[in-house]
């Protein structure tokens, strides 16, 4: 089940930077249909802030893509047969539990990315726009602090 789970999560990396690289070029293509030049990804805040939760999520996908799953996948690789030792299992645990802290993280990014996407033309008060973001961060820890009993479910 262990081999399972994480060749889902090794085999969705790729999906996950498809989906970065499209919303990346089709807000560029948006911009500039909507009229405004390219530039306004520096002069217009909110497009700036966008750009920048996409590149530390494109960042925090390769940590955990280049960094954190290759070491799992090396300690998945000793394991013969169906059981997992204690002594690997010690060792998987903490990694697993990085990749889930930074899952929590990229989920509030990609919250605030989305609350940031509907205000590019027409803005939410400051005070509406935090209280959403400080939101979005609860859901985000409540979701990290809540065990899933059924696995993916």
């Amino acid at each position: 089940m262990d081999r399972y789970f994480e060749n889902l999560i090794r085999s969705n990396a790729i999906r996950c930077y498809v989906f970065q690289l499209t919303a990346l070029v089709t807000g560029i293509v948006l911009i500039s249909i909507g009229g405004d030049p390219v530039g306004a990804l520096v002069t217009n805040w909110v497009l700036s802030v966008k750009l920048l939760l996409l590149l530390v999520l494109m960042g925090l996908l390769s940590w955990v893509h280049f960094g954190v799953q290759p070491r799992i996948d090396g300690l998945l690789s000793q394991v013969q047969g169906e059981t997992i030792p204690q002594e690997i299992a010690a060792q998987i645990a903490p990694l697993r539990g990085r990749r889930k802290r930074l899952a929590a993280t990229c989920l509030f990014l990609v919250i605030v990315t989305v609350l940031l996407g509907v205000q590019v033309f027409s803005r939410f008060a400051p005070a509406v726009t935090l209280g959403l973001i400080l939101l979005a961060a609860l859901f985000s820890w409540k979701v990290y602090r809540t065990p899933i009993p059924y696995g993916w479910f």
